[in-house]
């Protein structure tokens, strides 16, 4: 089981994951940052559709895609019609229910803001997904998005996360858009994990000290229902029980070339920067770029990395 599949089983867990999404910027972050690359790749098409690998882990209301179909009523033509005449969302995982709400719930907002929305659900989890089960379209543009998915099917062996990297290369997309954990806490060995999980919790754990007094009910919701269910996962799992393997962005951009993807560099830099201060996200929280992806970090500890990937 996935961190996906542990939140779909207990309400303290969707609480406690709903509160990560509103007080830590992790998310939004990469929310932000995948839209506006997505965008770029829609620009000027009519038909576009997006692929998304576990709906942000069935995060309720579909933030991102709220603020895609907001993007793209904008940019309307001068004939007072959006130049997207028809969004696809195709969702993938096992929340089938959850998808289901989502899914309705952004129907009615696509239609509000005059976008013809078409929303599927593909009910399979990442290792068992065929390119079958996608239903693509010759005359739209494809793109796959991955927020905090990808790790869980890293594995010792590497077949998994190859199998999942080749399926996604046979549909083809435009762009690839991959949101991760910037940390290495998929090494072989107990006391790595344990030393590199401390700093980067550390470095959250600091985070939420300066955004929320230390007796807060959601801080301690937050720390025990979604993080310390993360950092058990790194140091006490070991085989298929240990989900949580996060890696660094140098080691993503090994993993994604041999898998026959090439970087597309971000250039947003002074939009997430702007980003940050628009939101007012806590001084502390910096954004820097590192060869093409952009890290959202504390103090200078990475914690979240964008990456976008392309055929």
């Amino acid at each position: 089981m996935n961190i996906m599949d542990i939140m779909s089983g207990s309400d303290k867990k969707q609480e406690a994951f709903r509160l990560v999404y509103e007080i830590c910027p992790h998310i939004k972050f990469g929310h932000f940052v995948a839209n506006l690359a997505i965008l770029e790749a829609f620009e000027g098409e009519s038909l576009v559709h997006v692929v998304d690998l576990g709906m942000t882990l069935g995060l309720p209301q579909g933030h991102q895609w709220r603020h895609l179909i907001q993007s793209l009523a904008a940019t309307r033509g001068g004939a007072g019609k959006p130049h997207c005449t028809r969004l696809r969302i195709t969702a993938v995982g096992l929340c089938v229910d959850r998808f289901d709400v989502i899914g309705k719930d952004l129907k009615t907002y696509a239609k509000s803001m005059g976008i013809n929305l078409e929303f599927n659900i593909v009910e399979s989890n990442l290792e068992n997904l065929k390119p079958e089960n996608i239903k693509v379209s010759d005359d739209e543009v494809l793109v796959v998005n991955s927020i905090l998915q990808l790790h869980c099917v890293v594995k010792e062996s590497r077949g998994a996360l190859n199998s999942v990297l080749q399926m996604i290369h046979e549909l083809s997309p435009k762009l690839l858009v991959l949101v991760e954990q910037d940390s290495s806490h998929n090494g072989p060995f107990f006391l790595g994990r344990f030393m590199e999980a401390l700093h980067y919790y550390s470095a959250i754990f600091d985070s939420l000290d300066a955004m929320l007094p230390k007796y807060d009910t959601r801080r301690a919701k937050m720390e025990q229902f979604y993080f310390a269910e993360e950092i058990k996962n790194i140091v006490s799992c070991e085989g298929a029980d240990r989900v949580e393997r996060h890696e660094r962005v140098d080691q993503w951009r090994r993993r994604m070339s041999r898998a026959g993807f090439q970087a597309t560099p971000l250039r947003l830099m002074s939009q997430a920067k702007q980003w940050l201060g628009n939101n007012k996200v806590c001084e502390g929280y910096t954004v820097v770029e590192d060869k093409g992806c952009l890290v959202l970090g504390w103090n200078a500890k990475p914690i979240v990395a964008v990456s976008c990937w392309k055929c």
